[in-house]
């Protein structure tokens, strides 16, 4: 299954005009409704703390991520503040599937920012947190937070934000999109032989683990006759027929 790190923005000290809080409160509340997406997409992330830095979250990017993703609002400059709105999704231009993932990021965006004109991708060689992972990675300008509307979209969208943000991922991924649903624990249920944990919902999906009958797992989503459950630590997809909640 793929797994991504997750960067909310650490810059505690950019005010929202709106009075909401920080950049960093807001996009950690972002990172907070993005998370059961995840789960119930069967996407594995690991995901930076408020304590950290840009350059200590870009330190912890090294091992075993399939990709980065920065979430961060924008501010104008201060001959322009308050007056610029519209949303960036930056990727550095020799990667071929950071500018994949930014198209299909600024595509969904689209769909529930209110100028879609204006959001955009941009390539840049400028920001280390596109530049220095070793795999492909974006960094997304939600908006400005110093433009009133701008803020106001990212403190009463996060859900909509959120799913759009995962749907690209399962886009890029090449996963379905599946909405989350109440997580709830479940009990594989068999004849005896063990369920297959796959890493995609079909019977050709390549086999994470084998779960024994009888076994504990959490189920997180509900697609087409598959379950996107957690067993063992595993996250990955299985037969719905087979497990009993």
């Amino acid at each position: 299954m793929p797994k991504i790190y997750l960067s909310p923005s650490t810059q505690e000290s950019n005010p929202y005009i709106t009075g909401s809080g920080s950049e960093e409160y807001n996009m950690n509340r972002l990172a907070d409704a993005l998370e059961p997406y995840l789960y119930a997409n069967g996407i594995r992330f690991v995901r930076n703390t408020p304590d950290m830095t840009a350059a200590s979250s870009i330190a912890n990017r090294l091992g075993g991520f399939d990709f980065y993703l920065a979430l961060h609002s924008n501010a104008a400059a201060p001959e322009n503040s308050g007056s610029v709105r519209g949303v960036l999704v930056f990727y550095y231009p020799t990667s071929a599937e950071g500018k994949r993932a930014a198209e299909l990021f600024a595509a969904n965006l689209k769909r529930v920012y209110p100028l879609p004109d204006l959001v955009r991708t941009v390539p840049t060689t400028a920001l280390g947190e596109v530049r220095q992972p070793k795999y492909p990675a974006n960094l997304l300008e939600l908006g400005y937070h110093d433009n009133y509307a701008d803020a106001a979209w990212v403190e009463n969208n996060m859900d909509a934000i959120a799913r759009e943000l995962a749907r690209s991922l399962t886009e890029y991924f090449g996963l379905p999109f599946i909405e989350p649903q109440p997580v709830v624990q479940g009990t594989v249920s068999t004849s005896g032989s063990p369920l297959r944990l796959r890493a995609y919902p079909s019977a050709a999906g390549q086999t994470i683990a084998l779960m024994p009958n009888g076994a504990s797992v959490t189920v997180y989503g509900t697609w087409q006759g598959w379950n996107t459950v957690e067993y063992n630590g595993n996250l990955g997809y299985a037969a719905e027929a087979y497990i009993e909640s």
